[in-house]
């Protein structure tokens, strides 16, 4: 499948499937509970996901910090950060399913889970990227043509 035709998918399902999905849990929860407590609910999730982003924000903004100052590269804390932001999100849009993926972006538990596929879908797309449509990678070619040789070391 080409990255054109899979952006279409993706595009497709957040701004389609998603609010659709949105529209049918609210209904379904508005019929079980009533209107009224389901906004109570809605807004008690906000709430929840606003104490949520504080914490591991600030959890996450200090693993940054002990990072830097020991001098390594930040490669984890800067994908926790990403996807605090992408959860918290989430968490600002109405709606029980959001708010659901937001949660789990934003957990400590879950969120080692969609770093890793983060960090997949991040190397994927810099190789892609990098590497060109018709680019090879370094090494043998197709047809094995291969030099050989010898190191001489002249010292």
């Amino acid at each position: 499948m080409s990255r054109r035709r899979s952006t279409r998918w993706v595009l497709f399902v957040l701004f389609v499937v998603v609010p659709l999905a949105e529209l049918y849990v609210l209904i379904q929860v508005g019929q079980v509970i009533g209107a009224w407590w389901t906004i109570l609910l809605l807004v008690l999730d906000s709430i929840l996901g606003t104490w949520l982003i504080r914490r591991e924000g600030g959890r996450a903004l200090s693993a940054l910090r002990t990072a830097l100052e020991s001098g390594r590269m930040p490669a984890r804390e800067l994908a926790d950060g990403a996807l605090l932001l992408v959860g918290g999100t989430l968490m600002l849009s109405p709606g029980f399913v959001t708010d659901l993926f937001g949660i789990l972006l934003i957990l400590p538990v879950t969120r080692p889970v969609f770093r890793r596929i983060l960090t997949r879908v991040v190397t994927a797309r810099l190789l892609a990227t990098s590497l060109g449509p018709n680019a090879q990678r370094p090494g043998p070619g197709s047809d094995g043509s291969v030099v050989r040789g010898e190191v001489v070391d002249d010292s």
